[in-house]
C-alpha cells in the first residue's frame, strides 16, 4: 500500500509548475504529475492574494479536510499541488471535495469507488 506523504521542497513545486497538468476552477487550482514512487504526494500553496493569515490558514485546513476524504479513491504515485483562490477561504470542505473530485475524475487518477479492490474478500 502506498503512503500520502506531504511536498516540502520548494524544487518539486516548481517542477510541478512547470511540467503538470493543471486544473482551474474559481476555488482551486490543481497541479498533477506522475512521480517515480508508489506515493501520493501532495502539498497546498496560499499566496498572500487569498487574504491575511488567518484567511490563509483556513483555506489550507478546508483543502487538507477535503483531500484527506478524497484520497482513499486516488491511484497511488502522483504528486499534486493545490492553488487556494480568493474564493477558497469562504467555502466549506465539502464544495472544495467535490470540486477536487471533479479535476481527479477529469485527470482520471480518481479511481471508480465500486471498482473491485485488491482484498481478498473479493
Amino acid at each position: 500500500m502506498s503512503e500520502i506523504l506531504t511536498l516540502k521542497e520548494n524544487r518539486d513545486f516548481h517542477r510541478l509548475y512547470k511540467k503538470g497538468k493543471s486544473q482551474i476552477s474559481p476555488v482551486l487550482v490543481t497541479y498533477i504529475l506522475k512521480n517515480k514512487t508508489d506515493n501520493l504526494r501532495y502539498g497546498i500553496t496560499t499566496g498572500k492574494k487569498i487574504g491575511n493569515a488567518v484567511k490563509r490558514n483556513r483555506a489550507r485546513r478546508v483543502i487538507r479536510a477535503a483531500f484527506k476524504e478524497c484520497a482513499p479513491y486516488l491511484k497511488s504515485g502522483y504528486d499534486i499541488v493545490f492553488v487556494a483562490r480568493g474564493k477558497t477561504p469562504f467555502i466549506k470542505s465539502t464544495q472544495v471535495k467535490s470540486t477536487m473530485e471533479y479535476q481527479f475524475k477529469k485527470a482520471k487518477i480518481y479511481k471508480d469507488m465500486y471498482e473491485k479492490s485488491a482484498d481478498p474478500l473479493y
